[in-house]
């Protein structure tokens, strides 16, 4: 039996089309342009970060004129201990400006504070324009 003979074309050689991969390119890049021209721009609080300094601040902090406000899971707000209505809060701090030479604030909140409420106690320290406002980083026990 004399073996058949499979006739097999000669194969082409891969070749890379460069016109699809350039209108995939252009179209990627006219994606991402479009994109970042979409975005809005985003607003943010100017801070004032603190400068380091090899000499000692004279500055004392006397802490019976820290005025401490936290804010509570329930939405609570606390002036020094003293629970207030949060309605309450503006007034007491223009109080609080008038009484005090150096006005400082430490806002503070339980493990489950509200965030809303926090940024409303925050805006009404804001638009009092007291300067020396501090968050504090660790959760306290409520009313404390």
């Amino acid at each position: 039996m004399e073996g058949t003979r499979i006739n097999l074309r000669p194969r082409k050689k891969a070749r890379i089309e460069i016109i699809p991969l350039i209108d995939v390119i252009f179209f990627l890049l006219a994606t991402f342009v479009l994109f970042t021209l979409s975005l809005n721009r985003i607003q943010s609080v100017p801070v004032d970060l603190p400068v380091a300094s090899s000499e000692p601040t004279q500055e004392k902090i006397d802490l019976k004129d820290l005025l401490t406000i936290q804010v509570s899971d329930q939405g609570n707000v606390y002036w020094n201990r003293e629970l207030i209505d949060l309605d309450e809060v503006a007034a007491r701090l223009e109080q609080y400006k008038k009484q005090v030479q150096l006005p400082r604030v430490l806002v503070a909140g339980d493990d489950r504070a509200r965030w809303g409420v926090t940024v409303q106690v925050l805006d009404e320290v804001r638009k009092a324009k007291i300067e020396k406002v501090s968050m504090e980083t660790r959760t306290r026990q409520t009313g404390r």
